[in-house]
């Protein structure tokens, strides 16, 4: 049975720290903690993962990279005296899964769009890399799109 071009995509994306995707992401990844920490990209990194998620190569429909750094809450210290024990600042979780947070960010850095979705596309020791699909809902494109003008 022949295979499509997404399902050996999709196999490759299974095991990325193997094969060809492993060489790949080291040489993305360099490049990626230089620019900000949102960037809006032309194209898909998993083209599987963001056709599967609604993503469609028109106009209105836009693509972020955001970096999100990696661990539980981080909390000030409190300059108040009390002893360490009771100060509360370590091995806190929020209660909002850091995707969540990457998708609000890409929303206050791209205010007319809304979030359709978003993928997991790489880490490091620090950080994680998400890519996050918005529409433009005013976008006339995607207001005679049966499959998106939901949104708008």
């Amino acid at each position: 049975m022949t295979r499509s071009v997404y399902s050996h995509i999709r196999e490759a994306w299974k095991n990325p720290e193997d094969g060809k995707v492993a060489q790949l992401q080291w040489e993305r990844q360099q490049e990626w903690r230089d620019q900000g920490a949102i960037e809006r990209i032309e194209r898909p990194t998993r083209l599987d993962r963001a056709r599967s998620l609604g993503y469609k190569a028109k106009q209105g429909i836009v693509l972020a990279r955001v970096s999100v750094r990696k661990g539980g809450a981080r909390k000030q210290r409190f300059t108040a005296g009390r002893r360490s024990t009771r100060q509360g600042v370590n091995r806190l979780s929020r209660r909002k899964n850091i995707q969540r947070i990457a998708e609000e960010r890409s929303t206050r850095k791209f205010p007319n769009l809304r979030v359709l979705n978003s993928y997991w596309v790489g880490e490091d020791g620090s950080q994680k890399w998400y890519e996050v699909i918005m529409v433009d809902p005013n976008h006339p494109a995607i207001e005679n799109d049966d499959d998106l003008n939901w949104i708008c």
